[in-house]
């Protein structure tokens, strides 16, 4: 089965290098135009230079495919607002939305300021707010979207000395679970993509050995197959060196407290029911998860 992407039309948020020019130039060779964005900046969020992006259109020229470039800051809503403008105006259409656009400031969490966790927050979480902001209501217009957040182990597990990255990667989750319920009548999808790749955002992290099992390219196609026609929703997808795996949220069953052991006390003394993990299930929304609490609360008092 060859999955088709003929004809539509993918904006690409970060696109001038790394996972966003992977997954740019794999959506052109596929007949997707693609609004290439990049503001060039450093990937601390600082200067700017047009040349990235550019560079990434003039590739997916040269390879037959359609793209212009973009150098709109995710930041700033009117300049959002006019980048998907110029590809409604170009094409007529959005299908695809990738938020890929994003900076490191890491530190420890005493040594980090304030600012920077701002400034991480804006591009990562408002930036991505922006975007899909931008498109949703086009995408309901139509009846179809495809939406991916970029988010990160960081975000799911944790991870030393990034804070306000991980807080950033963990809120577009939360972001993704309501409007994967939002925008499923609409015909809209949204998922989640948690790359571990070799970038110039990661390249210290990994012995020189594993950058080139590291790279984009081993990540993109779990970003295309989650923006595809028949993707999931409400989806993360882990991706790094050839590997995909799907994280997921648990919880365990739960175990109902009576009135009288509602205490510190009650909990310690039932928490291995409390947290048995052979009993762990997933939910899909808040509401589900309400409806679960009222039938163990009704199971048990009857």
């Amino acid at each position: 089965m060859t999955i088709d992407f003929s004809g539509q039309v993918a904006i690409v948020t970060g696109a001038g290098g790394g996972l966003g020019r992977a997954h740019a130039l794999a959506l052109a060779a596929r007949g997707v135009h693609v609004v290439v964005n990049d503001p060039g900046e450093t990937v601390h969020g600082t200067a700017a230079d047009d040349a990235p992006a550019v560079r990434v259109v003039a590739d997916i020229i040269a390879s037959g495919g359609s793209a212009i470039a973009d150098h709109a800051d995710v930041t700033d809503p009117p300049q959002v607002d006019a980048m998907v403008e110029k590809a409604v105006d170009r094409w007529g259409r959005v299908d695809i939305l990738i938020n890929n656009a994003g900076i490191l400031r890491d530190a420890s969490f005493r040594k980090a300021t304030v600012e920077d966790f701002r400034k991480v927050l804006d591009v990562h979480l408002m930036g991505t707010v922006h975007c899909t902001k931008a498109v949703w209501e086009h995408m309901i217009d139509r009846g179809y979207g495809r939406i991916l957040m970029t988010t990160s182990g960081s975000g799911i597990y944790g991870n030393f000395g990034q804070a306000n990255y991980g807080a950033a990667k963990s809120a577009l989750i939360g972001l993704m679970n309501v409007l994967a319920i939002e925008g499923e009548p609409k015909g809209i999808r949204v998922n989640a993509l948690a790359p571990l790749a070799a970038t110039r955002m990661t390249e210290a992290v990994f012995a020189p050995e594993a950058l080139e099992e590291m790279r984009p390219e081993a990540i993109t196609p779990g970003a295309l197959f989650l923006v595809s026609p028949d993707a999931p929703n409400k989806t993360i997808i882990g991706a790094g060196g050839g590997v995909f795996a799907v994280s997921t949220m648990r919880e365990s069953r739960g175990h109902f407290l009576p009135p009288d052991l509602r205490t510190p006390e009650g909990i310690a003394e039932h928490w291995e029911k409390i947290s048995d993990p052979h009993t762990a299930s997933e939910t899909d929304s808040m509401t589900a998860q309400l409806h679960h609490y009222l039938g163990l609360a009704a199971e048990t008092e009857c």
